[in-house]
């Protein structure tokens, strides 16, 4: 493949890094993939001819990640795939596509058309806390996006970047999913996302506390995460409730969440909300299968009795024959 550069100079020995590559690409790629950008970089600027297994053997990569890492630049459109090779794209070019995108806002406008000075606050401690004020101006517009889009407040806005950058996840993949949850939780105001917090912090309690009652000595699945997640917030069982339904598995050699769910299913569907009111159908249940017992029992003894009667009668009838 082929490798070119725009606007290149010959005059130039050096190989330039644009400052938007390490604000807006370095940290959401891999250090592989990194790799092979440098290289195929430096190797730009004078037109070489590489073919891709002769860049796996100088880079020390397997051949497969090079073709991986060729992909991810491509998609991420910093580098364009032609017949003979591939154009290395300017950083800065790109940056400047996004940022005067039509109907997007540019920094100087979310700052002059933010509804109040907080907003133009929390954007700058983003940049100061998170970004060492070098934050790049594609963000200001992505932010501006989603005050508009998630209708967050400012401090919660500023808890979404820490959250992520706590996560080492500060890249805007990660930040628009958690958005999107703590959206889909009615989330807002700060006052929202601390009534949030202590709900999770309940149900990661709760969690733990099922996996020590069964015994698990596995983290929980995604799916019997999500069963836990529908006992606790949906149906709002309290872990007691729980316990009583995990109890009625300790007969069962292979219990299974699928037969907790359809234990709690059923309380709920008979709209079963308290700890007396499941112990009381409980006990309602068994003395229920006591009477049928004893009735079946009775019954099976009159029939018998009968039989015998019957067999009496049957011979004393054949003797006076």
């Amino acid at each position: 493949m082929k490798l070119e550069q725009n606007d290149l100079s010959m005059i130039f020995s050096t190989t330039e890094i644009s400052d938007i590559f390490f604000t807006e690409y370095l940290s959401q790629a891999s250090g592989d993939y990194i790799k092979v950008y440098l290289y195929i970089l430096f190797l730009s600027k004078y037109g070489k001819d590489v073919k891709l297994n002769d860049l796996a053997k100088k880079l020390s990569l397997p051949l497969k990640t090079i073709q991986d890492a060729l992909k991810y630049w491509e998609e991420e459109e910093v580098i364009i795939k032609k017949n003979t090779g591939y154009i290395v794209n300017n950083l800065q070019e790109i940056e400047l596509h996004k940022l005067y995108k039509p109907k997007l806002s540019t920094t100087a406008d979310i700052e002059k058309n933010s509804k109040n000075q907080y907003r133009a606050k929390a954007i700058d401690a983003i940049n100061t806390s998170f970004f060492q004020g070098v934050m790049s101006p594609s963000w200001y517009n992505d932010i501006d996006l989603w005050f508009k889009k998630y209708g967050f407040d400012e401090q919660v806005m500023l808890a979404l970047f820490r959250y992520c950058f706590e996560r080492s996840a500060l890249h805007r993949n990660y930040i628009q999913t958690v958005a999107d949850a703590w959206h889909k939780n009615n989330i807002k105001t700060f006052s929202d996302l601390d009534l949030y917090y202590q709900k999770q912090e309940k149900l990661n309690i709760i969690k733990k506390s099922i996996s020590k009652k069964l015994g698990l000595t596995r983290g929980l699945t995604q799916y019997e995460e999500a069963y836990i997640e529908k006992w606790v917030v949906d149906f709002g069982f309290t872990l007691e409730i729980i316990e009583l339904a995990l109890k009625r598995t300790t007969s069962k050699s292979n219990f299974s969440f699928d037969y907790i769910d359809k234990i709690l299913c059923d309380w709920q569907d008979r709209n079963l909300k308290t700890v007396a009111d499941i112990q009381k159908f409980l006990l309602d249940m068994k003395n229920k299968k006591t009477d049928i017992k004893n009735l079946e029992k009775k019954s099976y003894n009159n029939y018998e009795q009968r039989k015998y009667d019957n067999f009496d009668s049957l011979y004393a009838n054949v003797q006076k024959a």
